[in-house]
């Protein structure tokens, strides 16, 4: 019992007047793990940045593999959440919801990320995920996006029913990659069109990206639904 007192005593506790530090830790670690990747960005890199020690980062989050974990499953869990709540208010309405609705919903809720600063941070982390550690990046993956993705894969299918489970998952693949590859700002459109006027922040429009996605998600349709298999 006094080893256990004395232990708990040494583990370092909520600095004073740093109520919000959790949240600090978990800012700037998204931006340090966006910029320079899992193995790059060192706990640190993070206790320099909030002007923290390395203990008060293990307090909160044990190691950098769990403070990983949670900077991801933060945003990566409201995404997926209000992708569902979407979902759900398609299908309440009693009608088989519009293709071009159902990428709406899907990809609207990570284009509002890039109109903050720690939105686009996590985009871009996200966006490099594929890089990490293929034991915690799956695993993520799989945890924060599946419900919601084989949700959204089922309703595609009942609105193209030409198109088996199998060419929708391959076609929601594509849309997943363009929009990560795009709302990350990794696009490098400000080299390509160096003159355009658009916003570095917001240069991305929904309604593009929906117009793209829509159509690739319709593309070859009606050929499949009238030709015989060969």
């Amino acid at each position: 019992m006094a080893n256990q007192t004395i232990s708990k005593r040494k583990r370092p506790g909520r600095p004073a007047g740093q109520s919000d530090i959790r949240e600090r830790i978990l800012d700037a670690a998204e931006v340090l793990f966006a910029e320079q990747g899992y193995a790059g960005a060192s706990l640190r890199h993070v206790a320099q940045a909030v002007d923290a020690t390395t203990a008060l980062i293990t307090y909160y989050f044990n190691s950098k593999e769990n403070l990983f974990r949670e900077v991801f499953m933060r945003k990566g869990c409201e995404v997926a959440k209000t992708r569902m709540e979407t979902l759900n208010a398609l299908m309440a309405s009693g009608r088989q919801p519009s293709v071009d609705e159902l990428v709406r919903a899907f990809l609207a809720p990570s284009i509002q990320l890039r109109h903050t600063k720690q939105g686009r941070a996590f985009l871009r982390l996200h966006s490099r995920l594929h890089m990490e550690p293929e034991a915690l990046s799956f695993e993520l993956r799989r945890k924060v996006y599946d419900e919601s993705t084989r949700a959204y894969a089922r309703v595609f299918q009942q609105a193209l029913p030409a198109l088996d489970e199998i060419v929708v998952m391959k076609r929601m693949s594509f849309i997943i990659g363009a929009y990560l590859y795009s709302f990350s700002d990794t696009n490098r459109m400000d080299e390509l069109i160096p003159q355009s006027q658009m916003d570095n922040h917001i240069g991305i429009e929904l309604d593009e990206i929906v117009e793209f996605a829509t159509a690739g998600m319709l593309g070859m349709v009606s050929t499949l639904a009238s030709s015989p298999v060969t």
